[in-house]
């Protein structure tokens, strides 16, 4: 009876993590076979993306904490505009990264729901290069209350990323005197100067 117990509780976590698991191999097969749309194509390399992704991150969360305090200074339309900007600031990062990377897989090891919450889970996984490096990628997840779960951070060897775009938000929001549409139009060239790739090395 307790072994029907054990195994009934650590159900979730499996279905959990079978489901991240699912959605991230099938990124990978998707990026692995459209390497070279984004030169030939950045229009469709974006819009293959926002489809795979689609239901399984949440770029409107995500968005509204990288802008922080800052998302009540904005209209509706500016939250809009800077979800579309902050999304293809991603894919153009995926995107430039998938260029110079060697081929790699992702090992997906285990999903933990929050004893305190349970529509709060991480999930653990590593980034395996092929000549054999490592590196260990952290999906914060949560879940709806239709009962999905969604992905709302990335912690890549220490580094939160999600945090680390808000500081820069922050710091984009301070040098252009709080003036969030010129935060907005500039977001890409903001997350090239952020430079993650450096931060996550030397973490």
């Amino acid at each position: 009876m307790a072994f029907y117990v054990a195994s009934v509780q650590a159900g979730p976590e499996e279905d959990l993590q079978r489901y991240v698991d699912d959605n991230t191999q099938r990124l990978v097969n998707q990026l692995n076979a459209e390497r070279g749309l984004y030169e030939r194509d950045p229009e469709a390399f974006y819009r293959h993306m926002d489809d795979a992704l689609e239901g399984f991150v949440d770029f409107r969360r995500i968005a509204a904490r990288v802008m922080g305090r800052y998302a009540r200074q904005t209209t509706p339309e500016q939250r809009d505009e800077f979800v579309v900007q902050f999304k293809r600031s991603l894919f153009d990062s995926y995107a430039q990264a998938l260029v110079s990377a060697e081929d790699f897989k992702i090992k997906v090891n285990d999903a933990i729901i929050n004893p305190q919450d349970d529509n709060r889970a991480s999930v653990a996984m590593e980034v395996i290069t092929a000549s054999g490096n490592r590196h260990s990628v952290t999906y914060s997840m949560y879940r709806k209350e239709d009962g999905d779960w969604m992905m709302e951070n990335v912690i890549v060897e220490g580094v939160n990323i999600g945090l680390s775009f808000r500081d820069r938000f922050t710091q984009e929001m301070e040098a252009n005197r709080g003036q969030v549409q010129v935060v907005i139009d500039g977001w890409s060239d903001a997350v090239k100067s952020l430079n993650l790739e450096d931060e996550v090395n030397k973490s």
